[in-house]
């Protein structure tokens, strides 16, 4: 069984017992969250495909850690103009564990 559900504009297959690792949401570690927009669900065989989301249904996960990924090197230059400009990035997610 899994479901591929939509969070911070990304799409992300879960199954139970998964953990993955998804954009910053505003909730505490420990909490359970819902995610209601469910785009795909399969089930023993049975797949329902959601127009654009399956209405009514639900998938739930536990919040276990709030980090920052791995920093992220953002360098622009141009060629003839002596211009170039280093910065660096760090993304923060939030790792959640599917029930």
């Amino acid at each position: 069984m899994f479901a591929v559900i939509e969070t911070g504009g990304k799409q992300y297959i879960t199954e139970p017992g998964k953990k993955i690792k998804i954009e910053k949401i505003e909730a505490e570690a420990g909490e359970t969250v819902s995610f209601d927009k469910v785009l795909l669900r399969d089930s023993d065989g049975k797949v329902e495909i959601g127009r654009p989301f399956i209405s009514g249904d639900a998938v739930k996960a536990k919040v276990l850690s709030h980090g920052r990924s791995d920093k992220k090197v953002v360098f622009k230059f141009h060629s003839k103009n002596r211009y170039d400009k280093k910065k660096t990035h760090r993304q923060h997610f939030t790792e959640v564990e599917i029930i």
